[in-house]
């Protein structure tokens, strides 16, 4: 199995959307399509889609597509359940993992990649994707904090690490504002399409 996996996020509610994010049409597929399209292409070995709401409708959808998916009996608990489920479920020899949200379909395969090669290159531990000073996503996490990871409180969140392990960390400036954009209500999502078309 691959060294480097990407857990994408798309167990939520949506609450502020009234309904599910990740099946929105964006750029002629879902939302969540687009992200895993994006991931697909570039250098994450392979992909794991952390489900929760919407179960039935997402998983038919992830059956369709090359990815692993695995379900978060505790999403209703919020995002951190969905991290720490993915983690979880991933392999005892990989290496590092990638966190994205499930409705940010703008970040490039390049801004991913620049994660990745500053990763091998700086030996950190954290790395975390920057856009003009504003930290993004992915955050890629090393393996060596999967404990640490699973001891986190829902109020403290993933970003949490990022405080306590700062020496360990390295920001890396991406050019690429898709890593700062999701899309957590209706009016938001119709200002993205708008802007794309």
């Amino acid at each position: 199995m691959g060294e480097i996996w990407a857990i994408i996020l798309a167990a939520g509610e949506s609450k502020r959307m009234g309904s599910s994010k990740m099946l929105l049409p964006f750029k002629g597929r879902s939302m969540i399509e687009n992200v895993i399209s994006n991931v697909s292409k570039s250098k994450a070995d392979e992909i794991i889609v952390v489900l929760g709401a919407y179960f039935d409708e997402l998983s038919l959808l992830m059956k369709r597509l090359d990815v692993s998916y695995c379900f978060n009996d505790n999403y209703m608990k919020g995002m951190l359940s969905s991290v720490q489920c993915g983690f979880n479920n991933l392999p005892p020899d990989y290496k590092a993992a990638l966190v994205f949200q499930g409705d940010q379909p703008l970040i490039p395969p390049a801004a991913v990649n620049r994660v990745i090669d500053e990763y091998f290159r700086s030996g950190k531990g954290i790395i975390v994707p920057v856009f003009k000073n504003r930290k993004g996503h992915p955050l890629l996490v090393d393996k060596k904090y999967k404990g640490e990871i699973e001891k986190l409180l829902p109020e403290e969140g993933l970003h949490s690490l990022l405080d306590k392990f700062g020496d360990d960390l390295l920001e890396v400036e991406t050019g690429e504002p898709g890593i700062l954009r999701d899309f957590d209500t209706y009016d938001e999502y119709r200002k993205g399409i708008n802007q794309i078309q």
